[in-house]
C-alpha cells in the first residue's frame, strides 16, 4: 500500500534561515537611520529579556529607532573601515560591535539619554546559570507566595511541585508547610534549574534588566565618544541587603 502524503513528518524545530535579501534590507534600514538621526549610540544589555527591550522600544517609539542583534550585519551597515563607512566616523562605532549589543538612533540630547537609561531598570526572575545576588531562606511554617500583597500560602495542589523542587513539606490544614527552614540559594553561587524555578514560584526576582551605553557617534562632527560609568557589571546586593547575612521571607 502506498504511503499517504498526509503522513509526511514535518519538523517543528526548523527555522527558516535569513536570506541575503533579509540582510540587505537590514543594512539599508540601518543606513537610512544613520542618515536620519543626529546621534547613534552603541548599547549593551544586562540580563536580556525580550519583553523589557520591547518596553524600551515602546517608550522611545516616537523619538528613536533601535536595532538589536545580528552584530555582523549592523557593523557591515555602518562600515568597518574608513573606506567602507556609511558616514564619517561610523567605522569607529562599528569596530566596537561585539557580544549582546545594539544601536540606538535618536535626536534627543545626550545627557537626557544617559540619565534615562541610568534610571531604567526592570527586575526579573533569575535564569539557570545566573549567580545568586543574595541568600534566600524560606522559614519554617506555611510556604508563602511573595507575588501577592500581603503574601499568601501556596494552595494544596502545588505541594507535589514544591517537593519536586527540594522542599520537604507536609500538609497542615490543606497548606504546604515546612517544619524547618529551607535554604533556596546562597549568595554568589550559580543557580540550578530547580533553584530558579523555586525562586520564580515563590516570587523572588533576583536580577535586573539594564541597558548600558558604551559609545555615541555624533553626525555633526563624525566623532565617537566613549561613555564612562554605564558598563553592565555583575549585580551586587542593595546596600540594605548587604547588612544582612540572608533574606528571610516574610511569614
Amino acid at each position: 500500500m502506498p504511503k499517504s502524503k498526509r503522513a509526511k513528518i514535518v519538523s517543528l524545530t526548523k527555522v527558516a534561515k535569513k536570506t541575503k535579501e533579509h540582510k540587505s534590507a537590514l543594512i539599508q534600514e540601518v543606513q537610512e537611520n544613520a542618515d536620519k538621526w543626529q546621534y547613534c549610540w552603541l548599547f549593551e544589555v544586562g540580563n536580556m529579556r525580550n519583553a523589557h527591550l520591547k518596553t524600551v522600544r515602546k517608550l522611545w517609539k516616537d523619538t528613536a529607532r533601535i536595532f538589536f542583534g545580528r552584530g555582523a550585519v549592523m557593523a557591515k551597515a555602518l562600515g568597518t573601515t574608513p573606506e567602507e563607512e556609511h558616514r564619517p566616523g561610523l567605522h569607529k562605532l562599528a569596530s566596537q560591535i561585539k557580544g549582546q549589543v545594539g544601536l540606538f538612533f535618536t535626536d534627543s540630547p545626550p545627557q537626557e539619554v544617559i540619565d534615562w537609561f541610568a534610571d531604567f531598570q526592570q527586575p526579573d526572575f533569575a535564569r539557570t546559570g545566573n549567580r545568586a545576588s543574595r541568600t534566600v531562606v524560606i522559614p519554617s511554617g506555611p510556604v508563602m507566595q511573595q507575588h501577592s500583597v500581603p503574601p499568601e500560602p501556596f494552595p494544596h495542589n502545588e505541594e507535589p511541585q514544591l517537593r519536586r523542587l527540594g522542599l520537604r513539606t507536609r500538609m497542615e490544614r490543606g497548606v504546604p508547610t515546612l517544619d524547618v527552614p529551607h535554604t533556596v540559594c546562597q549568595k554568589g553561587k550559580t543557580l540550578s534549574p530547580e533553584q530558579t524555578q523555586l525562586l520564580k514560584l515563590v516570587g523572588i526576582k533576583m536580577v535586573k534588566f539594564r541597558v548600558g551605553l558604551r559609545a555615541r557617534w555624533d553626525a555633526a562632527t563624525g566623532e565617537v565618544e566613549q561613555i564612562e560609568g554605564q558598563e553592565i557589571v555583575e549585580e551586587e546586593e542593595d546596600a540594605e541587603d548587604a547588612d544582612e547575612a540572608d533574606e528571610q521571607m516574610s511569614e
